[in-house]
């Protein structure tokens, strides 16, 4: 039977069903808000764009986010409403791009919140020249995130006048010039800001070096060991890898952990480096903007080789990237896992590494310094001047075979480790200390510093066979103790190479422009114990 009340109110819905949509369409529903992305220490450009369209109300996102993105949804829905705001009651398309990388984490929050305001037109202002970054709680407060220094820079580099970011991340940020950081708590302090009712004051782009913080460990403290001391100084100068071996109770950690005092002091493309790294891993310091101490790390021998290298599902860096800059310190070096020593090897001759999973490939900087000390043997008393060893021939090999011969050729500098005398430990006089050291370290890599200025290369270890030959020219007397050396020694090549730049470190110290025969005798020292121990 036909209704002709029925048919009016189709009619009616009909009309303003197309009233709507006609408004919809003359209004402004498409909002673009910039942020940034990274992926290992490399950032990039993010554009967040949201559109409100008419049709049944659902939340959608794209742009191959992760599951912590999707789970943006909600918590973007949440914020506005518990901050007062309206959330818009439409079809919500909000699109993360460029679409061929893969997002990650949370950060993507408080751009994709801000666009839906622009875009349901709660926030009028012009956000053109703005970027970003933060991860939002239910009630619209503002958390802290990872990676926030190399998203910061990049953002600087592509010509952004001013970015948002987590009030705890303030600090980190600020270490880059040239764009205002402005910290924020919670999205009402965004919104004020950007409608000039209450402005952020900008964070200061002043570093504080009172921030970093004194060794309180010291070379004063350890007794005699000159010849070991003397080793580590060199080492610390060159950046050259050490091998100690010596009996248990010889001071072998006491020594390595001291290292720290003496290495010399960081240029600031290194203390940002080592900050960006630190800051993808979310291991900045609290209140600590820049790190401007070198890095000093000692991971346990039960560590994996993924643990030491890095990886997991965020591809974070590991223990050497976090040594970057710094020391990896190493102790018991035969008790770890064969495949986690193994896994140096490529680290220490590239300086960098490669992380590479189904989810994508990432490459950290691993310019270190390797310190690394072990027992003669499995009780550790073999050659002890009192005590007798108690292994046997086939254990004391079998402990020596968990060194190979490659990973062993990639330790510049090998030095025993002997017992202290008891006139010498028990004496009262001080030592000579870390703060005196430390002057003839950073005079040494001083002259590195201006030898490669220009150049990729930051210290002797570091330098390639062509820089080899070209820097370390040695007297006619060196030159005939190293040939006669190689020849008797039976050398390999990478041997030949080491014992050069170890004399040139020393040659640094002596501040002699050429190395001499002294200098190649001294360096000849520290590459005989392999013969020692591994025949």
């Amino acid at each position: 039977m036909y209704n002709v009340e029925k048919e009016k109110l189709c009619v009616e819905t009909d009309t303003i069903y197309l009233f709507e949509r006609a408004r919809a369409e003359d209004e402004n529903m498409f909002a673009k808000v910039k942020s940034e992305g990274v992926f290992g220490i490399d950032s990039f450009n993010v554009e967040v764009e949201a559109d409100l369209s008419s049709g049944m109300p659902r939340f959608d996102l794209v742009g191959l986010p992760d599951a912590a993105v999707k789970e943006s949804r909600e918590r973007v829905r949440a914020s506005i409403k518990n901050c007062n705001y309206k959330f818009p009651i439409s079809r919500i398309t909000v699109n993360i791009a460029p679409a061929d990388i893969k997002k990650e984490g949370a950060i993507y929050d408080l751009p994709i919140l801000i666009a839906i305001l622009k875009a349901s037109g709660q926030i009028k202002a012009n956000t053109d020249n703005c970027a970003f970054i933060g991860e939002l709680s239910l009630d619209g407060e503002i958390r802290k995130a990872n990676g926030v220094l190399p998203m910061v820079k990049k953002a600087k580099e592509s010509g952004i006048k001013a970015i948002f970011v987590p009030y705890q991340n303030a600090g980190e940020a600020s270490v880059i010039d040239g764009i205002d950081i402005l910290p924020t708590k919670n999205i009402t302090e965004i919104a004020d800001h950007l409608h000039g009712l209450k402005p952020i004051e900008p964070t200061s782009h002043e570093i504080d070096e009172s921030e970093t913080l004194t060794d309180e460990l010291d070379f004063a403290d350890v007794r005699g060991q000159e010849q070991v001391k003397r080793a580590v100084e060199i080492a610390a100068a060159g950046s050259h890898n050490i091998l100690m071996i010596g009996p248990p109770g010889t001071g072998k950690s006491m020594i390595a952990k001291r290292i720290g005092s003496i290495l010399p002091d960081m240029t600031m493309q290194e203390k940002i480096e080592t900050t960006e790294i630190y800051s993808v891993a979310g291991k900045i310091p609290e209140n600590v903007k820049l790190i401007s101490k070198r890095p000093f790390r000692s991971p346990h021998h039960t560590i994996s080789a993924q643990g030491l290298t890095g990886g997991g599902t965020k591809l974070l860096p590991g223990e050497i990237s976090l040594a970057h800059n710094g020391v990896l310190f190493m102790d018991e070096f035969p008790e770890f896992d064969r495949r986690t020593k193994e896994s140096l090897r490529q680290p220490l001759e590239d300086g960098t590494v490669t992380i590479s999973r189904a989810g994508g490939s990432v490459s950290y900087p691993a310019n270190l310094m390797v310190v690394a000390a072990m027992n003669p043997c499995p009780c550790g008393y073999l050659g002890h001047p009192t005590r007798k060893c108690t292994c046997s021939d086939a254990a004391k090999r079998r402990y020596k075979d968990k060194i190979s011969g490659p990973l062993l050729d990639r330790m510049d500098i090998h030095i025993e480790v002997q017992n202290v005398e008891y006139e010498t430990i028990s004496g009262k006089g001080k030592a000579e200390s870390s703060a005196e050291i430390k002057k003839r370290v950073n005079k040494a890599r001083e002259i590195q510093r201006k030898r490669f200025e220009g150049t990729d290369i930051s210290s002797n270890a570091k330098m390639t066979p062509s820089a080899t030959q070209k820097y370390c020219i040695m007297t006619d007397e060196a030159n005939l103790l190293m040939k006669t050396s190689f020849e008797r020694l039976g050398m390999s090549g990478r041997a030949y190479d080491k014992i050069l730049r170890i004399a040139r470190t020393i040659a640094d110290l002596d501040e002699k422009e050429n190395i001499e025969f002294e200098h190649i005798a001294e360096a000849l020292q520290y590459r005989v114990l392999d013969r020692k121990y591994w025949e």
